[in-house]
């Protein structure tokens, strides 16, 4: 069956499994809509919570950010799975045991204050618009490729499909659509994956293979993939990082934080029945997760060969990079080049007009490299790939059958969809159940909250849509500013509410202010986006990632520990925590069923 139609067909089958999923599990209470009931199964959950928190980011850029990056983009890995880790055992079983479902009834109750809740209601919005900026572009990207149709067109069509499912089913449609949404994408993950493996290594696992040798050949697949890109002009693959080392540490430490502190992951431990069930169900989520993020590294490095290989004939070699008929002509390129074209994802520019395609780093220090690509003949590098195609495109690069490549299509949307419905939720019972019922209207009726709620996400689609549609300057790095709000403002705040008894409402309302504003400032002021207009506020701080050489992405960290210094400090100049409360901090923290040992027999 031609490629079009067969992805028409599986596309829009996973489409009729998550409004027909909808329908039947739609929501009739504000329990219903805000916690699916309470009565999830943990390995459900634990599905759900998987399905929940690999985004587009994860599925479609992760594997092309390390493919781009070699080794250092391993920072990604480290950062993404071990803030699940600090969430599961830091954060899940002391909040569910406390018993708000969302991180502004946590605050407002913890920290005895309906402005500290609406603090943090601000803060967790600004998180979750943007990252939901960077799962409708995700959304536009995969509908735009695969099903024929423009980016604007794709997001209008993911925000029906996501209206119709969670605006009706609440947590309740969105729990059991993101079980049936993991299984896709984990299918559209690592079927691939195996069949490249086997591919090239022989070994159908990908993460075995990754650590073979090619198939045929004495010769180990990194060790190839080290000899090709450093001959190109690029960094080392295996060993390449990030910037500087502080730099690498301080990123992973935000993604890491920024994880641990996602409202929209944090909610799905209310879905269970008990404490030890949402501590069962964060195992399962790590084991589900787990699955596509050891993939992962095998899938980055294993494009990045192909994608060589296929516009480089002596990569599959380790022949001569530069012989005059190494390079591929562009009239030849194959078929998944002439389609990745037509998205502007794939750019091709002929710069010494010899109809060939020049891919290498015409920006290294290697003076052997230039001097090679100049007696070629070349005249710089030709081709532009953006990192978000990898995942995609693999299947093609590698001819895999066309139900592969339809499969993966309906997977790019399913992590794009599914993420985007759990950030609309927390968005929706943020203003509904935290800004409305608990602070406007406490006299609303439950049908009425559940109503406001419907019309709450319903608007939030909408300005979704519409900033995937016009997404603002700084969106190139959405997904890592939205861990570094979430790792300046709400991780600290929940931690000091978890853990330091004495910590106040002045010192938590100071600390999320702080923090979160060091951060916004940072990252706009290397973005270019000024408060005021004529006020060089990149000259202000000392020019690009002046502070020791952090990036933007990097700095939630440099915000957390802000945060943390802010709340500490004027938390010993005002008055102290009610002795309640503090009561309260220990019970929670008082695991079920232990008793206090004292020193009689």
């Amino acid at each position: 069956m031609e490629l079009q139609t067969l992805t028409y067909l599986v596309v829009g089958l996973t489409f009729a499994i998550y409004i027909g999923i909808a329908v039947w599990a739609r929501a009739g209470s504000t329990s219903d809509f805000y916690v699916a009931g309470g009565g999830v199964p943990p390995v459900m959950n634990g599905m759900a919570t998987a399905a929940d928190w690999m985004s587009a980011a994860s599925f479609i850029s992760m594997a092309g950010l390390i493919s781009n990056m070699g080794y250092g983009g391993g920072l990604f890995l480290m950062g993404w799975t071990g803030g699940y880790v600090l969430m599961a055992m830091l954060l899940a079983p002391y909040l569910r045991k406390f018993g708000k479902f969302t991180v502004p009834s946590f605050v407002a109750e913890r920290f005895y204050s309906n402005g500290a809740s609406a603090v943090a209601v601000v803060c967790l919005l600004t998180m979750s618009i943007t990252y939901i900026i960077g799962q409708m572009t995700g959304v536009g990207v995969t509908f735009a490729r695969f099903l024929g149709v423009t980016n604007e067109m794709g997001i209008y069509i993911g925000m029906a499909i996501v209206f119709a499912y969670a605006v009706f089913g609440g947590m309740k449609g969105i729990t059991y659509t993101q079980v049936a949404q993991y299984i896709v994408l984990i299918s559209a993950y690592t079927i691939p994956a195996i069949f490249i493996s086997f591919q090239l290594t022989g070994n159908p696992i990908p993460q075995l293979g990754l650590g073979g040798s090619l198939s045929g050949q004495d010769i180990s697949m990194l060790a190839r993939l080290d000899q090709v890109v450093t001959d190109l002009g690029f960094g080392k693959y295996t060993t390449t990082t990030a910037g500087s080392t502080l730099n690498m540490f301080v990123y992973t430490i935000s993604l890491m934080i920024g994880t641990a502190g996602l409202p929209h992951v944090i909610i799905r431990f209310f879905t269970v029945p008990t404490v030890a069930a949402a501590r069962s169900s964060a195992g399962w989520a790590l084991v589900f997760i787990a699955i596509l993020y050891t993939t992962a590294p095998a899938v980055a490095a294993m494009a990045r060969l192909n994608l060589h290989s296929t516009i480089n004939a002596a990569a599959k070699t380790g022949g001569d990079m530069y012989a005059a008929d190494a390079s591929l002509v562009h009239a030849e390129r194959p078929d998944w080049m002439k389609r990745w074209e037509t998205t502007g994802l794939l750019k091709w520019q002929d710069k010494n007009n010899d109809g060939r395609i020049q891919y290498y780093n015409d920006k290294t220090k290697n003076q052997a490299v230039l001097d090679k690509a100049a007696a070629a003949g070349w005249a710089g590098s030709e081709l532009t790939v953006n990192a978000d195609i990898i995942v995609l495109a693999n299947p093609e690069i590698a001819l895999l059958p066309n139900w592969v490549i339809a499969l993966v299509a309906a997977g790019g949307v399913a992590a794009a969809l599914s993420t985007a419905a759990g950030l609309l939720l927390a968005i929706s019972s943020a203003f509904s159940h935290d800004l409305l019922k608990k602070i406007w209207m406490p006299n609303l009726s439950e049908k009425g909250e559940l109503r406001a709620g419907k019309i709450a996400m319903a608007c939030a689609i909408v300005v979704a849509g519409w900033l995937g549609l016009n997404p603002p300057g700084f969106a190139a790095g959405t997904v890592a500013l939205a861990f570094g709000i979430a790792a300046s403002s709400i991780f600290p705040v929940l931690m000091m509410g978890i853990f330091n008894k004495k910590m106040n409402k002045e010192g938590a309302i100071a600390g999320m202010i702080a923090g979160i504003s060091i951060t916004l400032f940072y990252v706009f002021a290397h973005k270019g986006i000024f408060f005021i207009k004529g006020t060089d506020y990149l000259g202000l701080i000392g020019g690009a990632n002046s502070f020791f050489g952090i990036t933007p992405e990097a700095f939630g960290t440099i915000g957390a520990l802000t945060n943390f210094f802010v709340a500490y400090v004027v938390s010993k100049f005002t008055p102290e925590c009610p002795e309640h409360i503090q009561h309260l901090v220990e019970d929670v923290r008082t695991p079920r069923g232990s008793k206090i040992i004292g020193g009689a027999h």
